[in-house]
């Protein structure tokens, strides 16, 4: 599925280049954004990925005040990029306390506040994976 998904947005780059707009890379991330934000998503942070992973280009983590806000914005959102053309899959629904949704170049985290003070995904994230030294574990030539 991941493949349509890259040929439609070669159709919407095509588009997009002519008519001056963002790049079509980001559009799907601005479109989570906005939707997030209608539907009352508090403390929405997004994390580039470039560099980091390529699992993603973003990582977008949002909180919900309830359980049944938390499954309701899942649900919402999945629906919203559907009708976008856009196949986003879920995990976690049915507890409530953290979904995931997988959207392809854009991969959202919605937790109960408790839920995402306890796994802390910003502080995870947001290290600088570039300055990891690895010659402590080389070892010395006889």
């Amino acid at each position: 599925m991941r493949f349509v998904f890259l040929k439609r947005e070669d159709t919407i780059a095509t588009k997009t280049k002519k008519a001056g707009a963002a790049k079509p890379k980001h559009k799907l991330h601005d479109l989570v954004m906005k939707l997030l934000d209608q539907d009352k998503g508090e403390n929405i942070v997004s994390i580039d990925l470039a560099g980091k992973t390529s699992i993603a280009d973003y990582m977008v983590i949002v909180t919900g005040t309830s359980s049944r806000q938390v499954s309701a914005m899942a649900s919402n959102l999945r629906d919203k990029l559907s009708a976008e053309g856009v196949k986003a899959r879920l995990e976690g629904q049915q507890g409530g306390d953290w979904v995931v949704v997988d959207a392809g170049d854009v991969i959202v985290h919605i937790f109960r506040a408790e839920v995402r003070e306890f796994y802390n995904l910003e502080k995870l994230w947001a290290t600088d994976f570039s300055t990891a030294d690895y010659t402590r574990y080389q070892t010395a030539a006889p």
